[in-house]
């Protein structure tokens, strides 16, 4: 199992079990972890359009739970080539952080991925 350090490890998992669609179609995905930050698994939760998709929290959790995960990674893509989070970005974040104080299982990181590169929400302080 691979170990989650920084955000750039969940960035390399996360690019190679990403679609093809990363330029075409928003898509988002979730990384379980265990207490040790090793990678559970990965679960794509849902695929949009260009300009969104639709997050489900319970969805998440469900697939959370069903992994026995500890700790979450939330990841996106932007097919614009932006990185920068947009108001629905950073409200789905803190509901889902929410909701995962409850359950006892944090939410590391959100990230959003472009074709080049990546933002990471928690090292922008975008997390609180």
């Amino acid at each position: 199992m691979r170990k989650i350090t920084c955000p750039k490890d969940a960035e390399d998992v996360l690019r190679s079990v990403w679609s093809d669609q990363i330029e075409y179609r928003e898509e988002f995905a979730i990384l379980c972890l265990n207490r040790a930050n090793k990678v559970l698994g990965y679960s794509f939760i849902s695929s949009g359009g260009i300009a969104g998709t639709v997050v489900d929290p319970k969805v998440v959790f469900q697939i959370a739970l069903k992994s026995n995960a500890s700790n979450i990674i939330l990841a996106h893509n932007h097919p614009s080539g932006n990185t920068q989070p947009s108001n629905s970005d950073i409200q789905i974040t803190n509901k889902i952080k929410q909701a995962g104080k409850l359950l006892e299982i944090n939410v590391f990181d959100h990230l959003i991925l472009t074709s080049e590169s990546f933002y990471s929400m928690a090292d922008e302080g975008d997390l609180s």
